[in-house]
């Protein structure tokens, strides 16, 4: 399911709430749908240029070089897999990979399993094919559709949460880039702008304290990139409006190198990036945060991260 045709699903299942919401579904479809035209589907797959990379920029380089390497893996949705940027080389996983070469001072091998499309359910699949030969530090992107297609905010945490585990028992330190704000969308309209971005940012707090706590690094995307997004949206978003373009992706990278880095035992650059004094977790009480509770009752568990 796209992300847009999924945003229109949760416009309908706000419809069968009853009430206000009810006599407003027919309104957050119409704005899905228009949505989903200024969008519409991606022109061609993302870039892919897996391999080794080198401490002084250069890379892909032939297997020969690969002796002693890194192994770097991203897992995730399409913001894992870079779709939006113009060329291989902004891709934001090999950005990583020569960031971490560069630091580390060691090649680094960057394998890249995210998906366009994939959702939580999808991780397990993704790190399966990775542990045959298994990464040492990974980063995730996961969660926009989990918001989509309407798995519970407990639900996906619990997912995430198994495949964290199972990665780190295998030795792999893990980084989590939280779920972004789909409320700095602009093709999205208000009421269904104000849905999606309090879902988002539930789920990007539920997954930031869970992954806090097993003792992976979480870095909160929609905390530390939605102020620039919002700012600067024809710099930050590429042609189709949604997602990132490549300075939009490179100050994701910015915020998940020293986490990366870290996990990896070889960051120098001092303490790793504060949150702004407003947060997500400030946000994901408003009022909206009620609704969204609802929600999630209706189609699984309760957000038990609302009464905390």
């Amino acid at each position: 399911m796209g992300v847009m045709r999924g945003l229109r699903f949760v416009a309908l299942a706000a419809g069968t709430l009853g009430g206000v919401y009810g006599a407003a579904y027919g309104l957050l479809t119409g704005q899905a749908r228009r949505a989903e035209r200024i969008i519409g589907p991606p022109v061609a797959p993302p870039h892919l240029a897996d391999g080794v990379y080198l401490p002084d920029g250069s890379g892909p380089v032939p297997p020969a070089e690969e002796d002693g390497a890194l192994r770097f893996a991203m897992f995730g949705d399409s913001m894992a897999a870079g779709l939006g940027v113009d060329g291989p080389d902004q891709l934001p996983a090999v950005v990583l990979a020569r960031g971490l070469a560069e630091e580390a001072d060691r090649p680094v091998r960057l394998d890249t399993y995210a998906v366009v499309g994939a959702a939580t359910r999808d991780l397990p699949a993704q790190v399966e094919q990775a542990l045959l030969n298994p990464p040492q530090v990974a980063v995730i992107i996961v969660g926009a559709n989990d918001v989509t297609t309407l798995t519970t905010v407990p639900d996906a945490v619990d997912g995430l949460e198994r495949v964290i585990r199972t990665l780190m028992d295998a030795g792999c330190g893990v980084v989590v880039g939280t779920c972004p704000d789909l409320g700095v969308i602009r093709p999205i309209a208000q009421p269904l702008k104000s849905i999606a971005r309090t879902w988002s940012l539930l789920l990007a707090r539920a997954q930031r304290k869970m992954v806090a706590r097993i003792g992976a690094i979480p870095v909160p995307l929609a905390d530390l990139l939605a102020p620039e997004f919002l700012a600067r949206p024809r710099d930050f978003f590429s042609s189709d409006q949604f997602h990132p373009s490549s300075i939009g992706y490179d100050a994701a990278v910015s915020v998940l190198l020293p986490a990366l880095c870290t996990v990896a035992g070889v960051w120098t650059g001092g303490p790793l990036p504060r949150l702004p004094v407003r947060s997500a977790v400030a946000e994901s009480r408003r009022p909206t945060a009620k609704f969204i509770a609802r929600l999630n009752l209706r189609f699984g568990r309760p957000v038990r991260e609302l009464a905390q």
